[in-house]
Parts: structure tokens; C-alpha cells; sequence
């Protein structure tokens, strides 16, 4: 069921039409029981992809225009990009960020989503089935490391996704094996961390030095933890910049927002940083160029 798209996302596509399109996709193999935007660079591929999973604003009317601003990115490079809405069919059309009623939208919930979406697009004939990434940003980062995590419920018979990159993620829970040690109340600070965490793929992990509702440093831990065993996981994390350093909405602090990192359980700093904003499309470009390029070498 593709989605609707509001008037702001359109606006952020706009310039994309004459090299792009909206697809419904009416003869795919496997529909979607959920609804999604798709889109395409123009030609008949097989092009690589990526499916795009959403903060916590999700993608209605309130949504931070984080998903519109990356397939913009993505789609001049060569890449098919499709954002399944994980939220309006769950009861919460208007995102969680401030919204606490159930039912709670899980990231493991998130991560079949996203696989659901993987096995969409492999059915499409313009993508190659073999290059197809993961990313997200905030509730869709911390879903990607849902994603991308090596557990049975993520291994699949056909090929699976090549590469992940997960910005601004919570990582300072569990994920498969990794852990950490902290109380139960908001605010609770973190006295340990346990196991490794130990993705399917490749992961870039994207986030903010000054970042008060993901922190980075569990995130840089996890990382530190990873690649001593071995496992393909690289972090950068931007000096002065905090939660969602890739919006263009001013740096404020917000009340309502749900945060578990500090104590009360609300109030999170939110806002773009330009400089990171640049430097993470040059990461991600070159990082998607190395393990999944648009054209094949």
C-alpha cells in the first residue's frame, strides 16, 4: 500500500522528479502489509537500494523529514530507497516520541519491518537483490541495530542486507548479546557494559558528541567491544553535535520528549549541525560506495 506523501516531504523530493519517480509497484511479487514510499532513480537498474527506517516522528504529518532528506541523497547516487511506516498501522499515526500509550512499537518489531522490506524489493525487478542496506536515524537507528544484530530471527535463506549504518542508535541496552549494567529508574547511569555485539554485516554507526537522549559513548563502547572481536562495526562521532545533527530544524531543548537517559524520564536536546550533517552524507556515500556500489565494479 504505497503511502501518501505530505506536502513538506514532497517539497523535500521536488527537485528529484525529473530524474526520479513514486512507484506503486503493482505487479511486485510480495505486497507490503504496511504502508511505504518508494522511490527510484530513473532507468531500469538492477540498482542497489535501501530500505530507510524512520525516528521516532514517524511519517505523518509530524514527521521530521529525516527518510525524505536521505532518499534525496541516495537517489542522486544511484539508490532505490523505500521507507516502510512501522507506526500508523500500530495506532500511533502522530509518532512516539511524546507518546507513551500502548501498544509500544518495538524495535524487534521494527526489524521485521524491515526485513518484510527487504524481501519487497528484492522482488522488484530494477534491484539487484544482493546490494540492499539497512540505515536509520534515532528509533530507526536503534532498529537497525535490531536489524542487523546476528540472531536467528535475522538470518535469512536469501540473501540478507549487505551493509548497515545506524545514526544517533540507543545503545546503551541490550542487543543480542551486548548489554549494559544500569538501574531500572530514568536517569540510571551506566556502571558496565557485557558481551559483543556482533552484526550480519558491515555497520557505520553516526552520532553526536553532545547527543543527551542517545548517548554516544555506549554507542562507542559497543563499537570499541566489536571490532576487538573482529566484527565489522566502525562509529564516528561528531564533536558539538547532538540528537538528529541531520535535521535543518534550529538546536532546542524539548520537555516532552520521552528520554530514559535522564532523570524524570523527559526532556531531550534535539536540532541539525550542518558540519556533521555534510561529513555524515561523505560517510555514508563512501561507505555504500565500498560495500555496495550503484554501478558494479
Amino acid at each position: 500500500m504505497p503511502m501518501a506523501l505530505p506536502r513538506f516531504v514532497l517539497r523535500l523530493v521536488a527537485g528529484l522528479w525529473l530524474v526520479a519517480a513514486l512507484s506503486t509497484n503493482a505487479g511486485a511479487v510480495d505486497k507490503l502489509p504496511m504502508p511505504y514510499t518508494l522511490t527510484k532513480p530513473a532507468g531500469d537498474g538492477p540498482f542497489p537500494a535501501v530500505v530507510i527506517l524512520h525516528d521516532c516522528s514517524g511519517l505523518g504529518m509530524r514527521s521530521s523529514g529525516s527518510p525524505a532528506r536521505w532518499a534525496g541523497q541516495l537517489m542522486q547516487d544511484g539508490y532505490v530507497t523505500i521507507w516502510p511506516d512501522s507506526f500508523t498501522l500500530r495506532g500511533h499515526p502522530k509518532g512516539v516520541c511524546t507518546d507513551g500509550s500502548p501498544p509500544i512499537v518495538r524495535f524487534t518489531e521494527r526489524a521485521a519491518d524491515a526485513y518484510a522490506a527487504l524481501k519487497y524489493l528484492q522482488s522488484l525487478p530494477y534491484v539487484d537483490p544482493k546490494r540492499i542496506a539497512v540505515m536509520g536515524g534515532s528509533h530507526g537507528g536503534s532498529s537497525t541495530l535490531a536489524t542487523i544484530v546476528d540472531l536467528p530471527a535475522n538470518r535469512t535463506e536469501t540473501p540478507g542486507f549487505a551493509v548497515a549504518i545506524a545514526l544517533y542508535p540507543g545503545c546503551g541496552r541490550r542487543i543480542g548479546p551486548w548489554s549494559v549494567v544500569r538501574g531500572k529508574a530514568p536517569g540510571s547511569p551506566i556502571t558496565g557494559y557485557t558481551g559483543v555485539f556482533k552484526p550480519l554485516a558491515p555497520l557505520l554507526i553516526l552520532t553526536g558528541e553532545l547527543d543527551d537522549w542517545t548517548p554516544a559513548e555506549p554507542c562507542r563502547r559497543m563499537t570499541e567491544r566489536a571490532k576487538a572481536a573482529g566484527y565489522p562495526v566502525d562509529i564516528k562521532i561528531y564533536p558539538g553535535a547532538h540528537h538528529s545533527f541531520d535535521s535543518s530544524s534550529p538546536v532546542r531543548f524539548r520537555a516532552e520528549r520521552r528520554n530514559f537517559n535522564v532523570a524524570g524520564g523527559l526532556g531531550a536536546t534535539t536540532g541539525g549541525n550542518a558540519q556533521a550533517w555534510e561529513d555524515a552524507v561523505i560517510q555514508v556515500r563512501e561507505f555504500l560506495a565500498r560495500h555496495l556500489p550503484a554501478r558494479p565494479r
